[in-house]
């Protein structure tokens, strides 16, 4: 009457499981690099490297840290 048969039914059914399926995976992905963003953000303040100002030798120009020890060659 309709023209419902099973293949149909059936076919149906797994076309709404795949997309079920896709969004709550795109939906986990999505939080799951949040949260990973989020951890970073945490704990980038503790293990950020110490950052040293640069100056110019004055014998070679060349950029060192500035207090370091450089010696020209």
């Amino acid at each position: 009457m309709f023209g419902f048969s099973i293949p149909k039914i059936i076919f149906t059914a797994a076309v709404i499981a795949a997309v079920w399926y896709g969004f709550k995976w795109l939906n986990r992905r999505q939080q799951v690099e949040a949260e990973r963003a989020q951890a970073d953000l945490n704990k980038g303040g503790a293990e950020a490297p110490d950052v040293e100002e640069m100056v110019p030798c004055p014998d070679c120009g060349a950029y060192v840290a500035k207090g370091g020890d450089h010696r020209c060659t």
